[in-house]
């Protein structure tokens, strides 16, 4: 049965992995994180249409299954879901011999969530002047591994004081509680969530199809070490914004005139939020300063 309150409710879907970042976990044996990771890569996603999550539902797939190893992927999983306030349903493990090594494991999930049809964000209202609100993000998240994992071929060596598999295998943060608490305050125009891809890739899909540009100034808020550190390692700083977050994993559409009160609330919410960019006419997609 459907929430209460909904005059026309419309159901919003979404479904991803964790992608190469579970090699990660393999080789540390550290896997009550990847879970977190699945279930933000689909909450993040439906969120950007305003939706809240409702359920979810995973699949692990392995070659031979290890108790302690399902538990602690399930474990985040339910985490995931605890923390964005939706409910884990259900879920299939299969048991692929001889197509996965001993030791691997895939993960991937379903959500579902639901949102007023009326309440929709779909971007149809951003115009040029409106501005562009980043939260910052809690590491890497769950892109651009393949890349990550050619960079680092050792994962225990030093990075901030202890070995850089740590701040590597942090979970995706999650954007449902604070992001859905605006929603309910302001006018959010529009919004993306960082995922692969990066600022240029994703931004512009809040412009749902409209001739507009996200102008981001890359000096209006502070790049995480990581990111600094793979650049020092070869990797082109503007090849970094097209793969990564870059340190802003989800980004609002606001009016002007609310920056500085959705600031104030992100802040009381304990998040870390900046005014990253404008938008302005032109269609260009994304143009980094």
């Amino acid at each position: 049965e459907l929430p209460e309150g909904y005059k026309k409710p419309v159901l919003v879907s979404g479904t991803d992995g964790v992608g190469t970042k579970l090699e990660l976990a393999f080789k540390t044996k550290k896997y009550d994180t990847v879970g977190i990771d699945c279930v933000a890569m689909c909450v993040n996603d439906i969120l950007c249409h305003g939706a809240k999550p409702l359920f979810f539902l995973d699949y692990i797939a392995c070659g031979k299954l290890e108790a302690e190893v399902a538990a602690d992927l399930v474990k985040g999983v339910s985490d995931g879901c605890v923390e964005s306030g939706c409910a884990l349903i259900g879920g299939e493990t299969a048991e692929m011999p001889g197509f996965y090594k001993e030791g691997e494991y895939d993960i991937a999930g379903f959500a579902v969530g639901i949102v007023d049809k009326d309440k929709i964000i779909n971007g149809k209202d951003i115009k040029p002047g409106d501005k562009l609100i980043g939260i910052a993000s809690s590491g890497v998240h769950s892109n651009g591994f393949s890349l990550v994992r050619k960079l680092y071929t050792d994962l225990n060596e030093e990075f901030n004081g202890e070995e850089v598999w740590k701040t590597l295998i942090t979970p995706t943060k999650l954007y449902v509680k604070p992001v859905l608490s605006l929603i309910e305050k302001f006018n959010i125009k529009g919004m993306s969530h960082i995922t692969g891809g990066g600022f240029i890739e994703n931004v512009p899909r809040m412009f749902n199809g409209a001739e507009l540009t996200a102008e981001i100034r890359k000096d209006s808020y502070p790049l995480p070490a990581i990111f600094e550190d793979m650049i020092s390692r070869g990797v082109a700083r503007d090849h970094m914004y097209n793969t990564f977050n870059m340190g802003i994993g989800f980004v609002l559409c606001v009016n002007e005139a609310d920056v500085q009160a959705i600031l104030n609330e992100l802040e009381a919410m304990g998040e870390k939020a900046y005014e990253i960019g404008v938008v302005t006419a032109g269609g260009e997609g994304v143009c980094l300063k």
